[in-house]
């Protein structure tokens, strides 16, 4: 955004040169230079869409354009049309059609490109239509084509990056239980790049299962029931839909009443089109900035700026938009918003409809509450007082439930937490963990350093705390976590993670050293109903690794003999 403003304050100034030079023209030559001049116009841009103006997103693209632009810049427009059609004889009949068009008109100043394929199409005939003619790229979501398309001379642009992950974490944000997350997607060039994002952002959400709804690959009836489907624990997000695989297209429009209509969960958009009509919205991209910017580009590049020297705006225009309807349909508070979102459908207050009666009643009202406060100071002393005593009370509470030397939750507080997920037979996981030798550093090292070593075992573990993983200090060296999950998948990746907390050296005393642990983990109700012997089964697994070569982790089984035991792979300790 820095950089469109600095296009922006460039094109002013260049055009307060040229109004300048008109005036002064003006004085020599008479009206007449002025007028002839306002006549004609100063810039012809054409804007290629990948879509057709149909496409809702498109009429915003083109409405930022228009922002943009100066208002004596010849703007037209052509229009792909692939999301509906999208095939080799297509590609041919839009091309011809295009060569035959720009061969009976005025040269082009700049060529602005909306979206991914229109600026595949651009490319392979940079050197036929489009030769020495300026390309301007926006609503491109495909890195490394934009990447390779700037290498060019003649070719600059603005990225579109949707964002999964900052949506993902919104989604949490409404929906702190949910346990998966699924697109809806279709097989189209814009389909399968999110897809790759949308899969790539996993990484960042191990907690979370990823799935998608291809609707290409659903028939009309069986789309709307996998939409209906989507449980009330998923984070749902409408990602592009265009056609079905009984060969029916979708406008923007009809997608957003088919997800709004079916779905049983509110559903995230990434882009502004359907935000308003059904979708709860998220962190959207711009389209109307997105076309601002590329508008101001061109209007840089028609008063002589240099494409070559202008680099890629890499920051997408990416705002927080949602429908406030949505939200109240779903029972979801405003007070979840970041700040400065965008709210649309937001009802009236009470207090704009009755401003001109509450305003003289809100002053009586002000001035009753000072003598309130005036007559009955030494109640509010009181009160203050109660108040500190109440927050001095919780303090000690904290206190009583947290380790001092480690700040990490204590053994009473995990006796009360694992004690309330057992008691609402919730399934759930103990992992004890023991710092092998820990005798060893305290006998060779002194206590300091044995204190360090606990402190930097609680930093560590605390740093894989979850809404699901919570860590805490049992007793001396050990340590104990409660995963509030007993899938095995979930088990084992949380076991890998534990060992990991010890492959990295320690600093103790200023020293580096490698410091290892055994790990046991007993799951509820799998191997046990009963508390107690939850964590003796924890305890057993954990001594077991300590009897076979320590620093790793191991699974309680109940036959002893099967018990789980995966060995650590020492050169990655190393």
């Amino acid at each position: 955004m820095a950089e469109a403003k600095v296009r922006i304050l460039r094109i002013l100034r260049i055009q307060a040169v040229k109004l300048l030079y008109l005036l002064l023209l003006s004085v020599f030559f008479g009206s007449f230079v002025i007028t002839a001049d306002a006549a004609e116009s100063s810039g012809r841009v054409l804007f290629i869409s990948s879509y057709s103006y149909a496409w809702d997103t498109v009429q915003i693209q083109i409405n930022g354009i228009r922002g943009g632009l100066g208002s004596d810049v010849v703007l037209d427009y052509e229009f792909m049309d692939t999301k509906r059609v999208n095939d080799d004889e297509a590609m041919r009949l839009f091309y011809e059609g295009l060569a035959y068009r720009m061969g009976k008109v005025e040269p082009y100043d700049v060529v602005i490109l909306g979206d991914d394929a229109a600026l595949v199409f651009a490319l392979e005939y940079k050197d036929d239509i489009f030769d020495g003619i300026p390309l301007v790229f926006e609503g491109v979501n495909d890195e490394e084509l934009a990447a390779e398309a700037v290498k060019d001379p003649l070719v600059t642009g603005i990225l579109e990056k949707l964002s999964v992950e900052k949506n993902i974490e919104f989604g949490l944000q409404i929906n702190p239980t949910a346990k998966r997350v699924v697109a809806i997607l279709d097989d189209s060039i814009t389909g399968e790049a999110e897809r790759k994002r949308f899969y790539k952002s996993a990484e960042q959400f191990p907690n979370l299962e990823f799935s998608e709804i291809n609707t290409s690959r659903l028939s009309s009836d069986n789309l709307r029931k996998a939409i209906r489907d989507v449980s009330k624990d998923t984070i749902l997000i409408y990602v592009v839909m265009t056609e079905d695989a009984s060969g029916r297209q979708y406008t923007n429009q009809e997608s957003v009443a088919l997800i709004s209509e079916a779905a049983k969960v509110p559903a995230l958009r990434m882009v502004e089109g359907g935000i308003g009509e059904g979708l709860l919205g998220g962190n959207v991209v711009s389209m109307y900035k997105s076309g601002e910017i590329a508008a101001q580009i061109a209007m840089d590049i028609i008063a002589g700026g240099v494409v070559d020297d202008m680099g890629m705006v890499v920051d997408s225009p990416n705002v927080y938009c949602v429908d406030a309807a949505v939200m109240e349909k779903f029972d979801i508070s405003l007070s979840v918003l970041p700040a400065g979102a965008e709210v649309l459908n937001r009802r009236e207050t009470f207090w704009g409809r009755n401003s001109e009666v509450l305003l003289p009643g809100g002053i009586m009202m002000v001035a009753l509450i000072i003598i309130i406060v005036l007559v009955g100071s030494d109640n509010l002393k009181r009160q203050r007082l109660m108040k500190q005593l109440e927050a001095a009370r919780k303090l000690t509470e904290q206190a009583s439930q947290h380790d001092f030397l480690t700040g990490i939750p204590n053994r009473s507080k995990f006796m009360a937490d694992l004690s309330e997920l057992v008691s609402a037979e919730k399934p759930c996981t103990v992992i004890m963990i023991d710092i092998d030798d820990f005798k060893r550093i305290n006998d060779v090292r002194g206590h300091t350093a044995g204190d360090e070593a606990l402190q930097q075992v609680a930093a560590r573990l605390r740093e894989m705390e979850s809404q699901i993983l919570t860590p805490y200090r049992f007793a001396g060296d050990e340590f104990i976590l409660i995963l509030q999950s007993s899938q095995m998948k979930i088990i084992e990746k949380t076991g890998y993670q534990c060992r990991q907390v010890f492959a990295n050296p320690f600093v103790l005393g200023g020293e580096k050293v490698r410091i290892c642990g055994s790990i046991g983990i007993a799951s509820y109700p799998k191997d046990t109903e009963d508390m107690e012997q939850l964590i003796i089964y924890a305890d057993d697994a954990m001594y077991h690794v300590k009897r076979n070569g320590k620093n790793d982790f191991a699974i309680y089984d109940r036959e002893r003999d099967r018990k789980t035991d995966h060995k650590a792979d020492d050169k990655q300790n190393e």
